[in-house]
Parts: C-alpha cells; sequence; structure tokens
C-alpha cells in the first residue's frame, strides 16, 4: 500500500508458488537476513504481536501482518469465503486458516522501511486483532471451517504417518516436557512478578505454560500432527488448568519465588 516494502523482493516471493513448492508465500520483517528501518514502539507492537500469535494459536510463521503476501489462486479461492475480516486482521486470519489446513508457507525475508506518515490507530487495530483472534480460535472449535476437507483437498500431509510412542515410552516424553514446564514456569514468574505482581504473575506464568505443556505433549508425547481437534484439546487443558488454579485455597497467602505451592501467612492477635 506505502511501498515499504522494496519491490526488489517480488520475484523471489512468486517463485515458490510458480514451482508449485509452496501454497502461500510471505515477507517477514523478523528474519535474521531481514533489514528494517522503523521506530522502537512500532518494533515493540510487532514483535509482541506476532508472539501473542505464536503463542495462542500455535503457529509457525513469523511475521502476520508485514504486507507484503502471495497466494496460490486454488488455494485463494478455497480459503477466502472462511476470512471474515475486511481490514487490518485479514491477512493474519488468512495465515491462520492457511496454516491449520496443512498449506506450505514460504517466508522470505524483506528490506522495509517504516512510513512515518502513517494514519494506522494502532491502540483500535490491537483491540480489533485480539477480537480476531478470539472469533477465529472459536470458530475453529465449532467445527464452522471445513479444515478437515481443505487438508484433504489441498494439505501437505507428513511424507510418512508418525508411529505412535509405547506407553513406557509416552511416560518418559510426559514427564520430560513437564521438567520443561517447570523450568519455563520458574523463569516466567521471576520475569512477571515484578511488574504484574506475585499472584498475577503467579497466574500468568501458569497459563503460559499450561498452553505450551498442551502443545507440547500433544506433538512430542503422544506425535499428533494436523489441525484435527488441536483447539478442542488446548480448550481441554485450559478447562482442567481453571478447575485446578480455582481448587486451591483462598485465604491470605505469600508465594515462594519459582514455586507454585500456596502456603498460608501466620496470624497473631494480641
Amino acid at each position: 500500500m506505502d511501498l515499504s516494502t522494496d519491490l526488489a523482493a517480488l520475484p523471489p516471493l512468486i517463485a515458490p508458488l510458480l514451482s508449485g513448492h509452496s501454497d502461500v508465500s510471505i515477507g517477514t520483517r523478523l528474519g535474521r537476513t531481514s533489514r528494517v528501518v522503523r521506530g522502537p514502539k512500532r518494533e515493540f507492537i510487532s514483535r509482541s504481536y506476532n508472539l501473542i500469535l505464536k503463542r495462542t494459536m500455535q503457529v509457525q510463521f513469523s511475521d502476520a501482518q508485514c504486507g507484503f503476501k502471495a497466494v496460490r489462486a486454488e488455494v485463494a479461492h478455497r480459503l477466502l469465503p472462511y476470512v471474515k475480516d475486511n481490514c487490518w486482521f485479514f491477512d493474519t486470519e488468512l495465515l491462520i486458516l492457511a496454516e491449520r489446513a496443512g498449506l506450505r508457507i514460504h517466508e522470505i525475508p524483506v528490506d522495509w522501511i517504516d512510513d512515518p506518515d502513517s494514519r494506522v490507530d494502532i491502540r483500535q487495530t490491537a483491540i480489533d486483532d485480539i477480537r480476531g483472534l478470539v472469533r477465529v480460535a472459536g470458530s475453529m472449535m465449532k467445527g464452522n471451517i471445513p479444515l478437515q476437507a481443505i487438508y484433504a483437498e489441498l494439505g501437505r500431509g507428513p511424507i510418512a504417518a508418525p508411529t505412535r510412542p509405547s506407553f513406557f515410552g509416552q511416560v518418559i516424553r510426559f514427564g520430560i516436557v513437564g521438567a520443561f514446564s517447570t523450568l519455563a514456569f520458574a523463569l516466567l514468574y521471576l520475569l512477571f512478578q515484578g511488574p504484574f505482581g506475585p499472584q498475577q504473575g503467579n497466574f500468568l506464568a501458569l497459563l503460559l505454560t499450561a498452553i505450551a505443556n498442551t502443545a507440547a505433549n500433544r506433538r512430542f508425547t503422544f506425535r499428533i500432527h494436523g489441525p484435527e481437534r488441536q483447539f478442542t484439546q488446548q480448550f481441554q487443558g485450559l478447562v482442567v488448568f481453571l478447575v485446578a488454579w480455582e481448587s486451591l485455597p483462598l485465604p491470605c497467602y505469600y508465594y515462594m519465588p519459582s514455586i507454585r505451592t500456596r502456603r498460608p501467612a501466620l496470624s497473631f492477635s494480641s
């Protein structure tokens, strides 16, 4: 729209589509060899948005809103009827559906210079994007988008179907995931307790590790690939997390750093 992206990236953008190697091709400002000129505020907002997208939607692409994209015609005809947003969330929604349908997304690093005369309302755009994420997640959980049908028609499945590990192997993998989750929780709690306080920091750290734990067990412990029941399983994991959280006692507590348990505080009366 504003030619922020150097058009020298156009041939490598469309090359993987013409060759049939990929289904969607996007530019990324977050690649190691990307060259980007923009202010710290927009850099922080962009990276924060893509981090939230990765953690909540479990996507693999790095930059959802670069604004430099190409898609094969048959893929566009199949996906676009299910893209409901007509504003800034449009390309994010398209990419989420494409990845969940098993389509191959190719990324190329771009040279990008920020337009200082941008008229984008950052606050309203951020609110609309979060609403869009909730709406898309809800639609996929309800089965309103035929991702399995699109996957069967256009998706690229694994070369060989992965075999499930034995029960003993699953137990070992489950323990490994649990150990890494505990370490991740401790680091996140130390990071969050300062700006959010002990209780809120503890909740946020547990919430993020619960989401990551479900995703890791799905792929690593049980070797489940593809979009089938992904959001349903994440939702079930969050329900278990909330039930466990609500079951903890509510009186006055203090938190030990890096420890999940709560201990009652002592009180004395004269």
